[in-house]
């Protein structure tokens, strides 16, 4: 029966491994949506591999251990085989490495089974065993290196090999705990038979703090724990050592700085998201990006996570499977330490069950210790996850745990030694799948709950990299001139814009500096997430991982207006907006000075840094004092008492922000008239009701989309017009400023804000003009009453003499 079972779950693995594999040779060609592309083919030398060591291992295990658990191997098998096509997916040089080490690490799995069945050398020699495994740890500490030529010096080696003896020391001092603990069966809590445990496991934490590997230190700790636990049956030990930690924890915090700048980082990511706290950023990010169903082995971009085949593996596996990926790898692990508790309540004596639950503790405490990391359900500890991870020594480590518990489970006849209660085993049974339940709940909630808000995060170059492969929708004026266009081919689409004076109106999208403007608030149809057909996206998402090519979509600017306006305006700061007073259609929206965001990545960093604030667009995100230039809505009133001025401001939209598409600055409150500011849209919204019977329109600047299936879609305006004014009163007001000559009013205003003089300019057609009705407001931050009156005449006349 275990060779049925044992057989028939490689099969299965086999498969998964093998459509995993075709997946990635196909992935360049579903990226690139093109068949004429350079595939994916190392990995195959790895699948291979791979094959053949399961293939011996499936066999040597029928032959020497006929009674063996059917489940181990087969999922430490998929686990490794998955970590090894991952790895090799991110850096093929690495995967080679680890390949190398698949095959050392099974061959010592393989020549391990003709060790002794009972395992008493282990308990024989521990201490000789425990002090080797010391000494070649201390080594570290004179003859220390680092693989990587920078960073902790943990490893012993050259000439490209290395050994992590901290590794192994975890074997060893679960080995020693359970075989000292066995042979003083039954243990009491007091310090003197628990002396030499204290010392050994001491003298390994203080190696491990001299080398400052605070992961393994803290596993150290915890297997210490969980053996003595097991062996006395006492829940003070587990609070014990929750009370240390803490306290460890808390003390680290405030004397040792690593602790805490790793404690910040987790408790708070988002304050510094591309210093310290990068890593847990790129991570959750990668677990968003997978959503439910992943983005497909190939397809996402696990390689932006630092250190992908190693600590944040995890991450990197959720990207490109998802959720589903997440939950059957918890599924394996779980499996795992299941068996492995079930090896320790049949082994056959006290050793051999404190080191099968001492083993199987390992296995699920590193484990969760990682995952939680990478989900910020704890502090990262910087250990590998077993069988998945780059690490020639974990992987190692990991497969001669893995012998153990095979040998441990594999003897049946033999009674199960007496054990006097269950309850430790069954509480850290529970523990340990409380630990995975958590870090699915935790999984759930970034890639599906918080993923959407995650991935528009202005640091997810994820959006920039998916840019280059699927076109984005064009940016047209209301002649559909293109303002923003996408060219080139998939892989190297780049974002032109045509008419770069529009930066702070239209914005940009650009991997480093994330998106704004126009290109932002309408990012879901220039994305083709919205307008598409929901089954295009979902088969789109499903077999490339991406959205369908993006919709264009109609402004309601006119570039021939636009261009009259930044021409007058120049490099004076301040904005101007042109409207059609009666449908609300915004056909100038200038805000300056202005940038040029085909060179963002070039001056992306001095603009930020521009007092003059070149990136924000001051037509809607400017807000100024009112000052004088409210006394034509003023003369509209017959009772200027407060009440009524702060009704008729609310009526003209100064107390709320513009329904409009594009960000907006937060209003003013009522109540404290001399503290209102407005942005220039309000003020043109509010001029279009002198020119429009009073009636103030509801902003547009999104006209249309153009979808698959309906062609043009109108997009409504999103709020209401609004009666603000008496038709007659505002009829009267707007005569009373005629200019002279011409078919429009005009109004010059101005107001202090701090140093600064605000000049207002407000004007628009009469109510009786017959042709299109206009609005126009401009804000300038200058006294410089002549070229508000420039510009904004210049509009209008503009505007009436097409």
């Amino acid at each position: 029966m275990p060779d049925l079972i044992q057989n028939r779950l490689l099969r299965w693995a086999a498969v998964f491994l093998f459509l995993f594999s075709v997946i990635l040779t196909l992935s360049p060609a579903v990226r690139e949506h093109t068949f004429a592309t350079d595939y994916r083919w190392s990995h195959w030398l790895a699948f291979a591999v791979w094959g053949i060591l399961i293939v011996v291992a499936n066999i040597v295990t029928s032959r020497s251990l006929p009674d063996r658990d059917p489940y181990l191997l087969p999922a430490a098998a998929l686990l490794s085989g998955w970590g090894l096509l991952t790895i090799w997916r991110l850096d093929a040089a690495f995967g080679l490495r680890q390949m190398i080490w698949l095959v050392i690490s099974m061959a010592a799995l393989l020549g391990g089974l003709r060790l002794p069945h009972d395992l008493q050398f282990l308990r024989r020699y521990k201490y000789v065993l425990l002090t080797s495994g010391l000494l070649l740890t201390a080594l570290t500490l004179i003859f220390g290196t680092n693989p990587g030529g920078i960073g902790p010096r943990l490893w012993l080696g050259c000439c490209g090999i290395y050994l992590q003896p901290s590794e192994p020391l975890k074997l060893l001092l679960i080995a020693y705990l359970a075989a000292y603990l066995a042979d003083r069966a039954p243990i009491r809590l007091s310090a003197f038979p628990l002396l030499p445990t204290l010392f050994v496991t001491g003298l390994s934490l203080v190696i491990l703090l001299v080398q400052r590997d605070l992961g393994t230190a803290s596993i150290f700790i915890l297997l210490y724990t969980v053996v003595l636990f097991v062996a006395t049956d006492h829940r003070r030990v587990l609070l014990s050592t929750a009370v240390g930690l803490t306290l460890a924890g808390l003390i680290g915090y405030f004397f040792i700085p690593i602790i805490q700048v790793r404690m910040d980082a987790w408790l708070d990511p988002w304050a510094d998201p591309s210093g310290r706290s990068y890593q847990i950023i790129q991570s959750l990010l990668a677990v968003a990006n997978g959503g439910t169903l992943g983005r497909g082995p190939g397809l996402g971009s696990p390689g932006l996570v630092p250190v992908a085949i190693s600590d944040f593996i995890f991450a990197a596996i959720g990207e490109e499977t998802g959720l589903v990926g997440i939950v059957g790898l918890l599924g394996l692990f779980g499996l795992t330490l299941a068996r492995g508790m079930s090896a320790s309540l049949r082994a056959p004596d006290r050793f051999r069950r404190y080191l099968a639950a001492g083993l199987t503790a390992y296995l699920g405490i590193q484990s969760l210790l990682i995952i939680g990391g990478n989900l910020r359900l704890l502090p990262l500890t910087g250990v590998t996850l077993p069988f998945v991870s780059y690490g020639g020594s974990s992987l190692l480590t990991s497969f001669i745990a893995l012998l153990i518990l095979l040998r441990i489970g594999a003897h049946p006849e033999n009674e199960p030694a007496q054990l006097p209660s269950i309850k430790s085993f069954t509480l850290l049974t529970g523990l340990l799948g409380l630990g995975l339940l958590a870090a699915a709940l935790a999984s759930a909630w970034w890639s599906v709950i918080r993923g959407p808000d995650l991935l528009v995060r202005t640091d997810n170059p994820r959006r920039g990299i998916a840019d280059r492969y699927v076109p984005r929708g064009d940016l047209l004026d209301r002649q559909d001139t293109p303002l923003n266009i996408t060219s080139g081919e998939s892989g190297t689409y780049i974002r032109e814009y045509l008419y770069p004076e529009l930066g702070p109106i239209i914005g940009y999208t650009q991997p480093i500096f994330g998106q704004a403007g126009l290109e932002a608030s309408l990012d879901d149809y220039l994305r083709g997430l919205q307008g598409n057909p929901s089954s295009l996206i979902w088969w789109d998402h499903l077999l490339y991982g991406t959205p369908p090519p993006g919709l264009d979509v109609r402004l309601s600017l006119e570039l021939r207006l636009q261009r009259t306006a930044d021409q007058m305006l120049g490099m004076h700061p301040g904005a101007a907006v042109l409207m059609n007073a009666q449908s609300g259609e915004i056909l100038v929206m200038a805000s300056h000075p202005t940038f040029d965001p085909n060179r963002l990545a070039e001056e992306g960093e001095s603009l930020l840094n521009n007092e003059l604030s070149p990136l924000v667009n001051r037509a809607t995100l400017g807000a100024y004092p009112l000052g004088t230039v409210s006394t034509p809505f003023l003369s509209t009133l017959k009772e200027t008492g407060g009440s009524q001025i702060e009704a008729l401001y609310d009526r003209l939209g100064f107390f709320a922000a513009p329904q409009i598409r594009m960000a907006v600055a937060e209003p003013s409150s009522p109540g404290d008239l001399e503290r209102l500011w407005v942005s220039p849209v309000q003020m043109a919204t509010a001029a279009s009701a002198l020119s429009a019977h009073g009636v103030a329109p509801a902003p547009r600047i999104a006209l249309a989309v153009n979808t698959p299936q309906q062609g043009w879609v109108v997009l409504p305006a999103l709020s209401q017009a609004v009666e603000a004014i008496p038709a007659s009163a505002a009829d009267e007001a707007s005569t009373a400023y005629l200019v002279k000559g011409e078919a429009f009013w005009e109004f010059i205003g101005q107001s202090r804000q701090g140093e600064t003089i605000i000049t207002w300019y407000i004007g628009g057609t009469l109510s009786d003009w017959l042709g299109t009705p206009l609005a126009v407001a401009v804000a300038l931050e200058e006294d410089n009453i002549h070229l508000a009156r420039q510009v904004g005449r210049g509009l209008l006349l503009a505007a009436l003499t097409p």
